[in-house]
């Protein structure tokens, strides 16, 4: 597992495409796990635009903005090298939805619920969102040969923003953490340098 880190239009994820095209072999797919959530007529050249620039390199794209546990159960028995992209947007969708948001945390993390957005640090939906990104990961890191994990640094502005903003960028933050820890190699990407930090 690698876990590539960087800021917006760093090169990111131009070095993430290439890093899981040097681990591939030959006999295993090659995964794009897309988490965009496509919204409108911008959002669909962006993803067409995106598709376009990676045809030729052997990717098959699954698209899935929430709950990539169900991606890391397709591949169970097939395996395969998978690109996810990108982390920032799969919490984004998973924190930020109306009901849908709290499917799979039970029932007592959607009583806590409020519209979609989580309470505070303490609460159970907060807790109960980090903790299933969480999982997701792990069973998607157990479901496939080598993951490639591509992800934002959206810490270092100095700005304080709203309230659910910030706690966005805390579960943001601890997700990163955690996936540092779970990952062999970690990359930042600064002005489309990579620079290995483990």
């Amino acid at each position: 597992m690698i876990l590539v880190y960087g800021g917006s239009g760093s090169g990111k994820s131009a070095f993430a495409e290439k890093r899981i095209t040097e681990l591939k072999e030959n006999r295993v797919s090659l995964y794009y796990l897309a988490t965009m959530r496509v919204y409108g007529d911008e959002d669909r050249e962006r993803v067409r635009s995106h598709r376009m620039l990676r045809k030729d390199k052997g990717f098959i794209t699954i698209e899935q903005p929430r709950n990539i546990c169900n991606v890391a159960e397709r591949l169970d028995d097939e395996k395969g090298d998978v690109l996810l992209e990108c982390m920032s947007n799969l919490v984004a969708n998973e924190m930020f939805q109306t009901e849908e948001a709290v499917e799979g945390l039970g029932e007592e993390h959607a009583d806590n619920a409020n519209d979609g957005h989580y309470m505070d640090d303490k609460s159970i939906f907060y807790k109960g969102v980090v903790t299933k990104i969480k999982n997701d990961i792990v069973a998607l890191k157990k479901s496939c040969d080598n993951l490639v994990v591509v992800s934002n640094n959206v810490f270092e502005d100095g700005v304080i923003y709203e309230p659910d903003t910030m706690k966005y960028i805390k579960a943001l933050g601890d997700i990163n953490r955690y996936l540092a820890k779970l990952s062999d190699e970690v990359w930042e990407v600064v002005a489309g340098i990579p620079i290995r930090i483990k």
